[in-house]
């Protein structure tokens, strides 16, 4: 098979497009056609040798990617025969593999892609999808609401947006550059502003004609992040679950804003999801939002042998959307 193996932590062009041989699966486990592997910021520090949240660094030569779509093709030892040939998504926890055409996991990692539903889209809900469904259980959105979402046009403000508006909040939201913003209003936003005008928190205090946010999705930090909370109320709430502004590796605190009430998301997103496997959980909820149309994700595609290319635009800003490679 085919697979992007790093050899060396560095730059995006350390990814490698080399043939390796196919992956056997083990008891319990299943080899995975990969239709489509998900991208996260997250891969590219690790790439750079920065383990970001994860308990330490892969071992190389490794195959990055935590996230795969695609058709059961081999089962392991011990598995239900019904899988085979199920097209499938499954977040690969902590053991890599998936920017690859075939991918070996967990058959109790699985979940069953509804119809309708496309790899590509399939593989954006099991990862930023299901964050999005931890986010939202602190936000306390409803027709009331007044929500600024940072990053509007990325793969996981693009869930936001359109969850936010589905709850019937007010949405405004903040995007680079005229092409973005377009996608943010063509997303629902009632407000789309770009953050490297100066003016963006003015042209949002007169669209709101008085009115105070009550939530600020924030996983940029920095700048845009200090001005979006100073549009917060008396009872506004910060969600903080990322800095990307600062880059993954940064080990610096958000922004505090006094007489906020800011909440930074981590492992309390699983406490309040609650059940006997609580990501599990959010994953399933991710894929029901999707698969009965109420969330459809944002997806920019790149063929596999291009991935140093997709990390590259995604560590510059150049995308929209979940990042997908396709075999």
């Amino acid at each position: 098979m085919h697979a992007i193996r790093l050899h060396a932590f560095g730059p995006a062009e350390n990814l490698a497009y080399e043939e390796v041989p196919d992956p056997r699966p083990g008891p319990g486990q299943v080899r995975v056609a990969v239709r489509a592997a998900g991208v996260h910021l997250l891969d590219t520090a690790l790439r750079q040798g920065f383990r970001g949240p994860l308990p330490e660094l892969p071992a190389l030569p490794t195959v990055p990617g935590r996230e795969v779509a695609g058709v059961v093709e081999s089962l392991g030892e011990g598995v239900a025969g019904h899988w085979l040939g199920r097209r499938v998504v499954a977040h690969l926890g902590l053991a890599p593999g998936g920017y690859a055409e075939l991918a070996v996991t967990d058959a109790g990692r699985l979940h069953e892609i509804p119809a309708g539903l496309d790899f590509a889209a399939a593989v954006a809900m099991i990862g930023t999808g299901r964050t999005a469904m931890g986010i939202v259980q602190f936000a306390e959105l409803g027709p009331d609401a007044v929500a600024v979402v940072l990053a509007a046009a990325g793969g996981l403000g693009t869930l936001l947006v359109q969850y936010a508006k589905n709850a019937g909040a007010t949405v405004v939201g903040l995007a680079g550059g005229p092409e973005k913003t377009a996608r943010v209003r063509a997303n629902g936003a009632d407000l789309a502003v770009d953050y490297r005008d100066p003016d963006w928190p003015d042209k949002v205090r007169a669209h709101l004609g008085g009115r105070a946010a009550t939530v600020v999705f924030d996983g940029v930090g920095g700048r845009s992040a200090r001005e979006a909370v100073a549009l917060l109320g008396p009872d506004g709430r910060h969600l903080v679950f990322g800095w990307s502004s600062q880059g993954i590796r940064d080990e610096g605190r958000p922004h505090l804003v006094e007489g906020v009430s800011q909440q930074v998301l981590g492992p309390v997103m699983l406490e309040r999801a609650g059940g006997p496997d609580p990501m599990r959980t959010l994953e399933l909820r991710a894929l029901t939002e999707a698969a009965e149309g109420r969330l459809t994700p944002a997806v920019q595609r790149f063929p596999l042998a291009e991935a140093a290319a997709a990390h590259r635009a995604l560590e510059t800003r150049g995308t929209t959307g979940k990042v997908v490679l396709e075999p």
